[in-house]
């Protein structure tokens, strides 16, 4: 059976970027862990399910799944999972993730084993992009550097942080998903002009936010060839 390891961060993951490719990968068959920095259940941002925010489907679509679904509510810690044994590693977005999974050595890991080894495949989505940032390979160089991505857009953050950039909770953002993973050598195109984002480059899948996250999912399953496998 096709398997997948969620990384879900607990200061704040978007909604919609960790449950729409959970339930469709798990509607496809695939069997999902989920795992957080310190094991315990991942928090959701209360704004991606705040129905004035996101709509009051989505909002309570989204709160039923963070609040029942059994993965989610009993995760692993980081540190106690592998790459080894999962076809892909997901890692969902949300803003928190600049205060963790991004921050968390034990992530780098994953997301570098995912992609450097012959089988692996692994979806970054939008503010988690920011791991490409300080994710290096093996040989200490980049791991973003020279590869074609997407993610959360500066002039999408100017809408969101103020002038000092201080989230709407109080928190100071500590950086730009872009301007870092441009930083570090990444081909970067969030394609504004665009409704959705999804970037492949080999084994590293893309997406720039909550928008583009069912167009993540189904990239991911066609990268993974269960689409085909399902539809056989």
């Amino acid at each position: 059976m096709t398997a997948a390891l969620f990384v879900v961060s607990e200061e704040g993951y978007w909604a919609e970027e960790c449950i729409e490719p959970l339930t469709t990968l798990e509607s496809a068959g695939v069997d999902v862990t989920v795992a957080t920095p310190s094991g315990d259940p991942p928090v959701v941002d209360e704004r991606s399910v705040d129905p004035d925010e996101v709509g009051e489907e989505t909002a309570e679509r989204a709160r039923e799944v963070h609040e029942n679904h059994e993965e989610l509510n009993d995760p692993a810690p980081v540190a106690h999972v592998s790459a080894d044994g999962h076809d892909a590693v997901v890692f969902p977005g949300g803003h928190g993730t600049e205060w963790d999974i991004n921050q968390d050595k034990h992530a780098r890991a994953l997301l570098r084993d995912a992609v450097a080894g012959d089988e692996g495949t692994a979806l970054v989505v939008c503010h988690a992009v920011g791991i490409l940032a300080f994710t290096r390979t093996d040989d200490g160089e980049y791991l973003a550097a020279g590869r074609d991505v997407t993610g959360f857009p500066n002039e999408w953050e100017e809408g969101i942080v103020d002038d000092n950039d201080r989230m709407p909770d109080g928190r100071k953002l500590p950086y730009w998903v872009e301007d870092e993973v441009e930083a570090v050598g990444a081909n970067w195109d969030a394609e504004l002009d665009s409704n959705t984002s999804v970037t492949v480059d080999g084994d590293l899948v893309t997406a720039r936010g909550p928008g583009s996250s069912s167009a993540a999912a189904r990239t991911l399953l066609d990268e993974l060839g269960v689409a085909t496998q399902a539809s056989d």
